[in-house]
Order: C-alpha cells, then structure tokens, then sequence
C-alpha cells in the first residue's frame, strides 16, 4: 500500500477546491513532453470521475509520438488559441499547474494571463525550487515524475478504483518518459507497486513503449545517424560527450517537433560516460539554443544546468537555454565540462 502523498487535512482542501469550483483548467510547461502530457490528461480524468470537467491547455505542440495518448483531441494549444485561451483562464475558478516550478516555463505571454487570474491555483510538481503562488503546493522533487504524483493523489481520494485506461495509460507514459523507460530515478520500490496497478487496468505497457521510442520517422532516424557519426564530440579523459544540431542540420533533416527527443540519452552507452549534453538551435528564433543534460550515478548535471546553461532539473535528467549561437554554445559546453573535470576523471 501506498502512503499518503499529502496531509489528510490538505486531501480535504483540495477535495472542496475541487468540488467548490465550476470552471477548472489545467495547464502544463512550454514543449510538453511525456510526463507534462500524460500528467494533465490523467489529472482531467480524476476530475472527470469526481464530477468536474477541466480544460487541458498546454503552451505550444506537443510531440506527434504522444499524439495517440487518450483524450488529446481535447487539448488546445495556447499559441493555436490565445484569445480563447485567455478568457478561459482569466474566468477560471480553478487552476491546476502540473509539470513545471515557476510560470515562466509556460512562456511569457501565457505566464502573464496564469499570474494575473483571480483563479486558486494548485500546484502539482517534482521539480526543484517551486516559485508558483498557489493556494495548495504539492510539490515533491524526489518523486519520479508528477505522473506518479497525479497518481499517488488519485490512489489517496479514492478514485483509482474506478479509473479507466483514460486514466492509467497517460500516467504510464509519463512516469515511463520521464524515467528513460524506468533507468534512472525509478530505484523507489513504490514505483513498481504503482505499475502493478495501472496494469491492472489492462494496458498495454509494451505497446505504450513501441508508440513512444519505436515511432520516429525515417528523417529522425537518419538524424540520428548524423548525430553519433558526424556532430559527437567524446572526451574520453573526462567521460564526458556533447552535440550540437545547427538550424541547417535539423532543416537538412525535415526536423519536425520531438524528433530530437531522446537523442540526449545515446551517448551514454559509451562505456564509462558520465555527462552528455545536447545543444539544439532553436528553428525560429535567433541566437536561442536549447541544451539537454543526461548524467548517471551521483554525478549532478542539475548542477552543470544551473551553473553554465540557466537551467536545471534533477540529478541525472535536466534542461536549459542559451541565448547565443551555436558556436558559442559549443564553447560553453566545453567549458562546463573543463569546470566539472575533477568529479568526471
């Protein structure tokens, strides 16, 4: 059995907010991924089996291999549907912030509306360093992804009995995504406890895997290719790689959303790696790299994300952005990798 995720007393405020309210809406950081998708949907279904109807409203697209998940034709796009989107939000009762420590990960004009609303906002997270004003803050960094979150609270109001696939399916994708397929930062023992009960809503784990890793098309995987055969720079002293992919490079290759997911986590099956770093030119806007940070054991890239590339995350999974070119981003990754050298040799 799993222990309460949150307070009896704060299960109850959130069970009235919940009940109380006539306009609920979810919401989720910019460039969902797995865990950001599977985490709103799965929270809307709690909602829908307590009564309630939410809006699921992410910032921008969402990769296309999470496009079969349950229930995505509901989703709006805020930057498809700004003006709807604002009133929505504006007229809210409720808001819940899944996926994301701070406004800003939602992008500046959707931060604005969301900090402006009259609407109570409950947070639900496991990130670092939760900066989101909310009536409720759930947030728990040492949790594996807010997936698990979404479904420790489902399992603590009792509404898991009664949950369908629509329910257990997005939460398996995203504690699945937001682990590697359960390879780092999944040791808890209740995460397989957690598994054992979503499959007892017969999904299809292997499936779910196949629609996610083995669903690239063919332009993705040449890319690949490119990547480990011609882009990798390997440091085998300090055991550590990185990559960078210019705007001609993902042009070249038809670089259409999530194409570069994943390829961050290839370099780590050289024997002995510690670090990888991706570096990726952002297709629209100049002078905008967005940087990806794999580690494993105790080596902290959250750390190298905060220190060189304005971002962060968790010990072995984390994110950030540069505002330079490509060239000068490759520079600074080499530069956070001379700076770590004594806990990489």
């Amino acid at each position: 059995m799993l222990e309460n995720i949150i307070s009896e007393q704060a299960c109850e405020q959130l069970r009235t907010l919940i009940l109380r309210s006539e306009s609920i809406v979810c919401v989720c950081h910019r460039s969902p991924d797995g865990d950001a998708i599977g985490s709103v949907l799965g929270w809307a279904e709690c909602l829908r089996l307590m009564g309630k109807e939410a809006q699921v409203i992410v910032p921008d697209q969402y990769p296309d291999f999470l496009q079969w998940l349950p229930n995505t034709e509901k989703i709006i796009r805020y930057d498809k549907h700004r003006e709807g989107c604002d009133w929505t939000i504006r007229h809210a009762d409720l808001i819940f912030c899944l996926d994301f420590n701070t406004l800003s990960r939602t992008g500046d004009e959707m931060a604005v509306v969301l900090q402006e609303t009259t609407a109570a906002r409950v947070l639900i997270d496991h990130h670092l360093d939760p900066d989101v004003a909310a009536v409720l803050s759930i947030s728990r960094p040492q949790a594996s992804s807010t997936c698990e979150l979404v479904f420790r609270l489902a399992w603590q109001l009792g509404l898991f009995a009664d949950a369908t696939k629509h329910f257990a399916v997005p939460i398996y994708c995203g504690m699945m995504t937001d682990t590697g397929g359960f390879t780092f930062n999944s040791t808890d023992p209740d995460i397989f406890f957690i598994i054992g009960e979503l499959l007892t809503k017969r999904i299809n784990k292997d499936k779910i895997y196949r629609n996610v890793y083995h669903n690239f098309s063919e332009n993705r995987l040449r890319l690949m290719g490119y990547v480990l055969y011609e882009k990798l720079v390997y440091d085998s002293r300090r055991h550590a790689a990185y990559f960078s992919l210019s705007r001609d490079d993902l042009k070249r290759f038809h670089f259409i959303k999530g194409d570069a997911e994943g390829l961050v986590n290839i370099p780590q099956q050289i024997k002995g790696l510690k670090l990888s770093i991706s570096l990726r030119e952002d297709t629209e806007k100049d002078r905008l790299v967005w940087v990806s940070l794999r580690s494993v054991d105790d080596f902290p890239c959250n750390e190298v994300a905060a220190r060189f590339f304005n971002g962060g995350g968790h010990l072995n999974a984390s994110g950030g952005r540069l505002e330079c070119s490509i060239a000068e981003a490759e520079k600074i990754a080499q530069q956070a990798i001379e700076a770590f050298e004594d806990r990489l040799v």
